[in-house]
């Protein structure tokens, strides 16, 4: 079989010439971090295409966005043109759709009770046609369900503005895309249509890490009444005791501290359920230092708890926490004319990529929250009903570094002014309030509209304590932050179950 490789991608080896670089969030130049680690270039689908019509039958990358290795594929097959930018996006949103795998047949769907077969679930089928409209499916008698609400929140996971979604081949527009269900078909299937294009950026996105220190997270099960203030309790008796053992040796402090106790609803901050604490809840701790010496003491500091401390404290579920490096992400823009992308086919190399001259946009996201357009509804029914996000409304959640996102998509068409209405960015921004570090510059949280799905999406800036492996919450990806909305109440509605039914 003929195989070809794409290097390009990994910029350490300019590394030493970047004094300055410009954040991919803001454009704002500052000095490349101490102690970078890595830095990717995240390349698009040409030079995939490049290598399957040279005959290649497997495509090796590097760093290259997701919805490429569908994409280059289809630039191959159809020989689009690559100025042909609503097909580009097109062929962009197919990959975004399967690119995550079950999550669009039915994985982590809003309404779980409803797919069945998780032990036996299919990954999607996109059948694509040359126009750029394609259709959704899975493979038959598989499990999993294809459904408007299934796909639909796969298609608001992980972006930010749906009219700028910023890929490297193509700047798309997925605001107007309709998802429409195929009925009779097993397990089911939608056809998708309405993807919009516009030229790309001259700048790559890259993933670059920088090392920040150490961490270790404990984790112990604790059982029996009052479990929740022993577990409290043990955590910071352990902190004391590490911190006033630092002193003696000359250990700094903690840099950052995060104690949870999982079953308490301590990510749900005041809008917790009232009632009376479990007793049965899970201790997470979890530490971070500039000395990898001073966290290897606190991992053996946990252990005396079990006899010291409080009863119930089964267990520290691996063993002993694991001292492991802190590898923080930052995301700059690198001149797409200064990346050399090189191709191999079967171990020789047999040319370079050239990046074509394009119009520089701005790729730094908007600030503008665009709740207030023309067409937010302002003068509609009011009722004595309150509804839950949940009975109107689907939810996906997913991260961008310390950035995450929320779609939330109307369950019926007529929901959807309401959502607009009353799931505004300040009410979001007022529910997540307690996760969310204040910085005093751009807004905390933006809202966008998709009308195409009857859709919403929020982001929450420095909402993820760093985001990613950066991160010592339980959820440094924000994957349930979704879930948590669905609790957030609307009152004052009209009747709107009896308005669809």
């Amino acid at each position: 079989m003929k195989v070809a490789v794409v290097t390009g991608d990994d910029l350490m080896a300019q590394k030493d010439l970047l004094t300055e670089v410009r954040m991919a969030d803001s454009g704002i130049a500052q000095p490349l971090p101490k102690g970078t680690h890595s830095m990717n270039a995240y390349l698009g689908a040409q030079p995939i295409r490049r290598c399957l019509d040279l005959g290649a039958e497997i495509v090796v990358t590097g760093r290259c966005v997701d919805s490429a290795v569908v994409l280059g594929p289809l630039l191959h097959t159809f020989g689009w043109e690559q100025s042909n930018y609503d097909l580009l996006a097109a062929g962009s949103l197919a990959g975004h759709l399967v690119e995550c795998g079950a999550q669009s047949t039915g994985g982590i769907f809003t309404d779980w009770h409803t797919v069945p077969d998780w032990d036996n679930m299919g990954f999607p089928v996109a059948e694509c046609r040359g126009d750029g409209t394609f259709v959704l499916s899975k493979p038959p008698h598989t499990g999993g369900l294809v459904s408007f609400g299934t796909v639909t929140e796969q298609l608001v996971y992980e972006i930010g503005d749906p009219t700028r979604y910023l890929l490297p081949d193509v700047t798309c527009d997925f605001s107007r895309v309709t998802i429409t269900e195929i009925p009779g078909v097993d397990g089911g299937a939608v056809r998708v249509e309405g993807a919009k294009g516009t030229p790309p950026s001259s700048d790559y996105k890259v993933c670059a890490t920088y090392m920040d220190g150490f961490r270790a997270t404990a984790v112990c099960p604790v059982g029996g009444p009052r479990a929740a203030e022993k577990a409290r309790r043990t955590a910071e008796s352990i902190v004391k005791r590490t911190r006033t053992m630092f002193r003696q040796l000359g250990f700094a402090d903690y840099t950052s501290v995060n104690v949870q106790v999982l079953g308490t609803e301590d990510t749900y901050g005041p809008h917790a359920a009232n009632g009376k604490g479990p007793r049965e809840v899970v201790l997470w701790m979890a530490v971070q230092h500039q000395q990898k010496r001073a966290l290897e003491l606190f991992s053996r500091e946990v252990a005396p708890a079990g006899t010291g401390m409080a009863p119930g404290l089964t267990a520290i579920v691996g063993g002993r926490p694991r001292v492991s490096p802190v590898l923080r992400p930052f995301f700059i823009l690198y001149p797409k004319s200064e990346l050399k992308v090189d191709i191999y086919l079967d171990g020789e190399f047999v040319g370079e990529m050239k990046h074509d001259d394009v119009s520089r946009q701005d790729v730094c996201a908007s600030p503008a929250d665009v709740e207030e357009a023309e067409d937010t509804p302002r003068d509609l029914p009011s009722g004595l009903h309150s509804y839950r996000v949940g009975e109107l409304a689907y939810t996906r959640s997913g991260d961008k570094g310390d950035t995450a996102n929320i779609g939330v998509i109307a369950r019926h068409p007529l929901y959807y002014p309401y959502l607009k209405k009353f799931l505004t960015a300040g009410a979001v921004e007022q529910y997540f309030r307690h996760l969310i570090k204040q910085d005093g510059g751009a807004p905390p949280v933006v809202r966008y509209e998709l009308p195409g799905i009857h859709g919403l999406n929020f982001l929450l800036r420095n909402s993820l304590g760093g985001g990613g492996v950066a991160s010592l919450r339980s959820d440094p990806q924000g994957k349930a932050y979704g879930q948590m909305l669905l609790d957030y109440e609307i009152k004052g509605l009209p009747d709107l179950k009896s308005l669809v039914d």
